[in-house]
């Protein structure tokens, strides 16, 4: 589901990133007094993501005693923003956590480091080659993915079960899944989920479900006007039923789970990706639980496993090769996949995989429990969006907010985007 820094923003980028270490400005890797090589590392996530990457980071620092990770983190809106104007200042840190929506606009531009370059440092023997393709462009391999998810509904369950709510399970239907809303909110007397509108990840699981695509194989828009304007029209009149989360609410969001609705307590359901969805657990404790997507009328889901993030490096990094020993360190080593559990997404590599789902505990159980019941039922993921998807997503988020606040139609605000769209996937 998630701008950088200049050299002359340094101390703007402290006050808005969330940072555990916050590292110094300049481009590349450095070289210490003391003869240490400096690899910088940023990603977006919450404090429980925090910790434990904080935490690897340390093992693989005793581990390879020569080597120094300074890291900084921030929410997924705040890392975009960040990571754009390192790009453009051409200061991008050694090593770049991309959203899958990501990696072609900076695998396009130059930004990142062809990986072949370093292969005998980052074997993915046991990684499955359809993932390892999502962090390809042009058949190069730019990105490795660090691990698997899929797209979720968090709830409340002690919520769900006063209103006498059965828990959905895999294969709920759109209309089951309106059905139980409108109970929470007879029970509760308030809206219970969040307005999906204006997600372009939540629009595309509906559109899958019905035997459509976002993108064709030529990169260009593959859905019509009305398709989202049948989308618009279902959530509005939803919004309108009370039954999701109001304009004021929703357009306060701004990245981090606790300025969602769900995240303030005003609702009590919210689609988010499984392993990002730990961020309700400080507010909702062992209350939190997480179940599939609705499915479309025919039974076909629409959710996909994806790369639950990407990891590379910096095309200007002056230390590569030590760059993806960390790298290979993360995604291969048995210290790191102990650490990080499923934080970002069940493993990529096979055997670290089964060793983590057989092990984790609390709400990583929950997501671990949810990738098995699926297993077998879910498409591989679609080639990565096109460039220019990206900013795409805030268009799309923007022209929801005109139908969400009633000054545009859904067919309006829908022939709006697709001739903005058309323009920014122009070849």
């Amino acid at each position: 589901m998630p701008r950088p820094r200049t050299r002359a923003s340094c101390a703007a980028a402290v006050a808005i990133a969330l940072c555990a270490t916050l590292t110094g400005c300049g481009g590349g890797a450095s070289a210490t007094a003391d003869g240490k090589v400096t690899l910088r590392f940023t990603w977006w996530g919450n404090t429980d993501r925090a910790a434990r990457t904080e935490k690897a980071v340390a093992a693989f620092e005793r581990a390879h005693p020569g080597i120094d990770v300074q890291t900084s983190y921030s929410t997924y809106d705040s890392y975009k923003q960040k990571l754009a104007t390192q790009a453009a200042g051409d200061d991008v840190p050694d090593l770049i956590q991309l959203d899958y929506r990501q990696i072609s606009q900076y695998a396009g531009s130059g930004v990142m480091l062809d990986l072949a370059e370093q292969r005998k440092a980052l074997p993915t023997g046991e990684m499955d080659p359809k993932l390892l393709k999502t962090g390809q462009v042009g058949g190069r391999q730019y990105a490795l993915p660090m691990g698997v998810g899929t797209q979720t509904v968090a709830y409340d369950k002690a919520a769900w079960r006063a209103a006498g709510v059965i828990q959905p399970q895999a294969g709920w239907s759109w209309q089951d899944w309106v059905k139980a809303l409108r109970q929470v909110k007879e029970h509760r007397g308030t809206y219970a989920m969040t307005d999906p509108g204006a997600a372009e990840d939540q629009f595309e699981i509906w559109l899958r479900g019905r035997g459509k695509q976002l993108y064709g194989k030529d990169g260009q828009v593959a859905f019509s006007a009305g398709d989202l304007a049948r989308w618009w029209t279902f959530t509005s009149k939803l919004r309108k039923e009370g039954l999701v989360s109001p304009a004021t609410d929703t357009t306060q969001m701004s990245g981090s789970v606790e300025d969602t609705p769900m995240g303030r307590k005003l609702s009590v359901a919210e689609f988010n990706w499984d392993a990002p969805s730990a961020g309700y657990e400080a507010m909702y404790g062992d209350r939190l639980a997480i179940a599939p997507t609705p499915t479309g009328e025919d039974g076909t889901f629409g959710q996909y496993y994806k790369p639950s993030m990407l990891l590379g490096i910096s095309a200007g990094s002056e230390h590569p090769r030590e760059a993806a020993q960390f790298i290979d360190f993360l995604l291969n080593s048995d210290k790191a996949a102990d650490i990080l559990g499923v934080d970002r997404g069940t493993p990529v590599n096979s055997r670290q995989r089964s060793r983590v789902l057989s092990s984790v505990t609390g709400f990583q159980k929950q997501v671990a429990r949810l990738q098995t019941s699926l297993r077998g039922k879910l498409d591989p993921p679609p080639a990565a969006p096109p460039r220019g998807d990206n900013g795409l997503q805030s268009t799309f988020q923007r022209d929801y907010d005109q139908v969400s606040f009633e000054k545009l139609t859904p067919r309006e605000a829908a022939e709006n985007f697709l001739t903005e769209a058309r323009a920014e996937l122009r070849p």
